[in-house]
């Protein structure tokens, strides 16, 4: 990450609005402007942040939609309709999406809702997950995992790779019952459909 780059990222996590922000720099370097500092000021204003209590994103994936955009990015790949599950491929889909180059950077949920609903409507586009609610459908229906499981089972049906009336022994079988299922217990079944769909393309 850039020193500017980290000085925005510290200015975001240490809650600081813009006034606040260059008043800090003034104070640290005697410029209120990043674009007046060298590079040697700008490391100094990193390091007050981090004595304020800015800590550095770690490599890999972070950030507060890191997981839910990872985990649907999985789950389009064991849909077939990403070829590299890679977390770099996900990344460059999020820039398109968002023009954020990474998900530590992905704060705001008005940015991170565009990735996550572009995912969401190709997932349906292309392979029929019905992502709606409703009072009437069965609780294990209501978790995303189902949702996905269901259009992977539905998929693999029109190939006749599996039997349309094996959903619920499917899923007992490489999980649990489906009145039991929870968030943790679909990826298995997810992932196994994936390997299915996978082959038969």
């Amino acid at each position: 990450m850039s020193t500017l780059s980290a000085i925005h990222v510290a200015n975001k996590q240490l809650g600081l609005d813009e006034d606040t922000a260059r008043d800090l720099y003034q104070r640290v370097t005697g410029k209120r402007s990043l674009r007046e500092m060298n590079e040697r000021e700008q490391l100094r204003i990193v390091e007050e942040q981090r004595r304020q209590g800015f800590k550095p994103a770690e490599k890999g994936l972070q950030g507060p939609f890191a997981k839910k955009l990872q985990a649907l990015w999985i789950a389009a790949w064991n849909l077939g309709i990403i070829r590299d599950r890679r977390d770099a491929a996900m990344l460059i889909f999020v820039k398109r999406q968002t023009g954020i180059e990474h998900t530590r950077f992905l704060l705001d949920a008005e940015d991170s809702a565009k990735a996550i609903d572009a995912l969401k409507a190709w997932m349906t586009r292309e392979a029929g997950v019905d992502w709606h609610q409703s009072v009437s459908m069965a609780d294990w229906l209501r978790l995303s995992g189902a949702k996905i499981a269901v259009a992977q089972w539905q998929l693999l049906s029109v190939t006749k790779a599996v039997d349309p009336k094996g959903f619920r022994q499917f899923v007992w079988d490489t999980a649990k019952p489906l009145d039991q299922m929870t968030d943790r217990d679909w990826p298995a079944v997810m992932n196994a459909l994936g390997d299915m769909i996978r082959k038969v393309r």
